[in-house]
């Protein structure tokens, strides 16, 4: 009996895959590639890289004693077990996305990318003359993969579960609440819904008082006393992201660097973009805060009571 170097190697790769997976699940990072909804395909891909691994790891010793006497056309190995350029190369292959995995550190998205998805004012108003939805706007943008020529197998992109669920009821008494009251809070759950409809119909919340948190987004086209604040929205995974926020204004604004992440309070008002109103935030108070552990925005997931 002796040891098979490539069945040994390939013990090895299953094992390091399936570690993997099982430490994203552990420490939550699975939540920084992909939508949380999709967290049980993570789960299913360590289960079977782990029944593969037990699978190969009564391979990896080989019989010396057993000879065979084989014809031309025969279908056993002879000498193959020797590692050449292009076994090394396939292994080489197999290897690099479980050592980037465990070497790179899952990054946060943040103004770089959202300055290559192009002009956010120009992303608000959709370049059309009539207002457009949230999800009429996240249809016609160019996605994130193809804009920046991302692999999104590559371990850059970590799975991000969605558990933003809320109830019907839930759901119907956050918006009596924006309707029927003067102070809109924009909470991470109700962000994306509350952000469409002020979006759509800025001129039925002018007056009220908004109060919300995202990171500093500045582009060319803004004056020195404004910015966007700005949050990612992600429906699946982080090469869908797309920029989301209220175009801010406030003497302040120039001294505060990109990327910057600060919680506002001030009066929505409406402005005009390219013959498009949209909501413009006239801030009163502001202070600079920490990342939160969650930077990201999710669509609400409603079920019925």
């Amino acid at each position: 009996m002796k040891l098979n170097a490539q069945h040994v190697l390939k013990v090895v790769l299953l094992g390091l895959f399936t570690l993997f997976f099982v430490n994203l699940q552990i420490t939550g990072d699975i939540s920084k590639y992909i939508n949380p909804k999709y967290s049980f395909m993570s789960k299913l891909t360590a289960a079977i890289f782990f029944i593969l691994f037990f699978i190969q790891l009564f391979r990896i010793f080989e019989n010396k004693s057993i000879h065979h006497v084989c014809s031309t056309n025969c279908n056993h190995d002879h000498g193959n077990n020797r590692f050449n350029l292009s076994k090394v190369l396939g292994f080489t292959i197999i290897a690099f996305p479980i050592m980037t995995g465990f070497t790179i550190p899952p990054a946060t998205l943040d103004s770089s990318i959202a300055a290559n998805k192009g002009s956010v004012l120009t992303q608000m108003s959709g370049g059309q003359r009539e207002p457009a939805s949230l999800d009429q706007s996240l249809e016609s943008s160019e996605p994130l993969v193809e804009k920046e020529h991302l692999d999104i197998y590559s371990d850059e992109y970590t799975p991000l579960l969605n558990t933003n669920y809320l109830t019907e009821a839930e759901l119907a008494e956050k918006t009596a609440i924006l309707e029927g009251s003067e102070q809109i809070v924009m909470n991470e759950d109700i962000f994306s819904s509350y952000y469409t409809k002020i979006n759509d119909s800025p001129q039925s919340y002018a007056g009220k008082t908004i109060k919300m948190s995202g990171f500093v987004f500045k582009e060319g086209e803004f004056t020195s006393n404004q910015l966007v604040l700005s949050r990612f929205l992600i429906n699946h995974c982080i090469a869908d992201a797309s920029i989301i926020g209220f175009l801010t204004e406030f003497e302040e604004a120039a001294t505060i660097a990109q990327d910057t992440w600060l919680e506002i309070e001030g009066i929505l008002s409406v402005g005009s973009y390219d013959s498009y109103e949209l909501p413009i935030v006239k801030v009163s108070k502001w202070k600079v805060i920490d990342e939160p552990s969650d930077p990201y925005i999710f669509p609400i997931l409603t079920w019925w009571d």
